[in-house]
């Protein structure tokens, strides 16, 4: 009876885990910035990009706020940064959103 107790909670502890409390983006600024699962609630989604760089984790971030820029995206969030079976490439994939509109503003 022990374990079956063991088990249900850790099952729904898991599930907590699963769960954001939304919060506000930073404000805008003219380049794409970074944010969280948790701050992208209710923004406009622009699509998904993906960049592959030699280098570190850090240049494979750096491409995806290029690519980002150029696409004049406000906001973008990592979705995927891994190295491939190449030692030194970086595989990198982002969502890219919009400025919030005046709604979605208001009801934060």
């Amino acid at each position: 009876m022990r374990i079956l107790y063991l088990a249900l909670t850790l099952l729904l502890s898991g599930c907590a885990a699963f769960t954001t409390t939304p919060q506000a983006p930073p404000p805008p600024t003219q380049q794409a910035q970074e944010i969280s699962r948790a701050q992208s609630v209710g923004l406009p989604k622009l699509g998904t990009i993906t960049a592959t760089t030699r280098g570190s984790p850090d240049d494979a971030q750096r491409a995806i706020a290029a690519k980002a820029n150029q696409a004049g995206a406000v906001y973008y969030q990592i979705l995927m940064l891994d190295e491939t079976t190449i030692p030194s490439f970086w595989y990198t994939t982002a969502i890219l959103y919009g400025a919030p509109s005046s709604g979605t503003a208001a009801q934060q």
